[in-house]
């Protein structure tokens, strides 16, 4: 089975224009993140999707195949479709470009899920929350599932609603959604297709799409590891992670 790992990367953004290029630590943000997917073991290659001239010129620099695409597309996931359309491949991965600190096990076990679950056309990964500050926290969004792991619907609000507790009760019982995710390539080709969805756009949120359209999304469980890289703050954190790590290493 054939596997590619991809990173869909924008060179816009509101909140940190240009981030997926930052440079501080020595490295381009975007860099961090593919040499953190490089070192999984199932996908046989991994590829940037990028809008822009410049993400494609630094990905040469470091040595990563990139793949430019339309400067139109709403969502990653479209990104990822027209770069791999083409592509003679079973099972794409979605890996967030901001995403410098992804557990590469993480992409492997994903990957692994729909291997073991032909019959499902999708997989994510979701894990515990630490606190009911992130719970509540719109940014982080929450997963809640059936009996089967199969997910029942993806929100920025706290679900589930807990009654007795006005609204949030005790951390077990909420799922952090972790924004990695595998589709078949057929599903990937077929899901991007069609319009958006009334919740997809409500919450934009793009994996209801999905959901509203009947398919399933397998979820699975691991320990969370890192943070997205969204504000100028956080990839400061960052950098100053990397650098700690760096010097550790020298010692």
């Amino acid at each position: 089975m054939k596997i590619l790992a991809c990173i869909p990367a924008r060179y816009g953004s509101t909140r940190f224009p240009g981030k997926v290029l930052a440079k501080d630590t020595g490295k381009f943000l975007i860099q961090h993140t593919y040499e953190q997917a490089c070192r999984a073991s199932l996908p046989e290659k991994v590829i940037i999707a990028a809008d822009d001239r410049k993400i494609a010129d630094a990905a040469a620099a470091f040595g990563a195949e990139c793949v430019l695409t339309s400067i139109d597309h709403k969502s990653g996931t479209d990104r990822i479709a027209e770069a791999v359309g083409s592509m003679n491949i079973d099972i794409v991965v979605n890996i967030q470009a901001d995403e410098p600190e992804i557990d590469p096990d993480n992409i492997d076990f994903l990957a692994r899920m729909l291997i073991k679950n032909p019959d499902l056309p999708m997989a994510t990964l979701a894990a515990d929350f630490q606190n009911a500050e992130q719970i509540a926290d719109p940014n982080i969004v929450k997963v809640i599932t059936d009996s089967n792991s199969l997910a029942i619907y993806f929100s920025r609000a706290s679900i589930p609603y807990d009654r007795e507790n006005s609204g949030i009760g005790q951390t077990q019982q909420y799922l952090r959604h972790i924004g990695i995710y595998a589709y078949r390539k057929d599903f990937l080709l077929e899901i991007t297709a069609l319009p958006q969805t009334t919740l997809e756009k409500i919450e934009k949120l793009e994996q209801l799409r999905a959901i509203e359209n009947g398919f399933g999304i397998l979820v699975g469980k691991v320990e969370h590891t890192c943070d997205g890289i969204d504000t100028p703050e956080q990839y400061a954190e960052f950098v100053k992670r990397q650098k700690e790590r760096t010097n550790n290493q020298k010692q």
